[in-house]
């Protein structure tokens, strides 16, 4: 049994084996809006922000990935990524090295990166996970998955576009009824 959170495997299994850097994101946000005031709660936000650096420089949206890949490298501390086994000072070399890439866009190709695992029980675990789950451990993006490229604007947004029109709605109301 793993001493990390289930939405933090499920992170590591989405970026290493099905590059599904869009889930990622999801995964991990969800925990951490659920668990305000966690003391990793920073350094699951840089992650969640190389995840989406990711899916930016896979879709060459290089100002975004860039952009999000410099706020990540400034949440991203050492201390707090050897708690989640991770091994912080190969994991910034990395991101510094994608930052300087990024900061060439003539240049730039996208190239898959994998997170640096200090915690060899961990590294395990995923890779035992994939196995049952016929994944490949830090395998390949797909790039003729379009699905998962353009994840983001082929998803269902109804529930959410429902819910912006009806707290519209309740703004509106409340506003006449202060008018009446």
């Amino acid at each position: 049994m793993s001493s990390y959170p289930k939405a933090y495997m499920d992170y590591l299994i989405y970026f290493h084996a099905e590059r599904d850097f869009f889930e990622c994101h999801e995964v991990l946000e969800e925990y951490w809006k659920e668990h305000p005031g966690d003391p990793l709660g920073s350094a699951y936000v840089g992650l969640i922000q190389v995840a989406v650096s990711f899916y930016h420089q896979r879709r060459h949206n290089l100002a975004g990935a860039l952009k999000m890949l410099r706020s990540a490298t400034h949440l991203l501390k050492d201390e707090d990524m050897l708690k989640l086994g991770i091994d912080g000072a190969a994991f910034r070399k990395l991101l510094l090295l994608c930052l300087e890439r990024l900061e060439s866009p003539a240049e730039f190709q996208y190239v898959d990166m994998d997170i640096p695992l200090a915690d060899a029980g961990l590294q395990a675990l995923c890779v035992e996970h994939c196995r049952v789950k016929q994944l490949v451990w830090q395998g390949a993006s797909n790039f003729s998955d379009t699905h998962l490229i353009n994840k983001h604007t082929l998803r269902d947004r109804s529930a959410v576009i429902k819910e912006r029109e009806r707290s519209l709605q309740m703004k509106l109301e409340a506003k006449r009824d202060q008018n009446e």
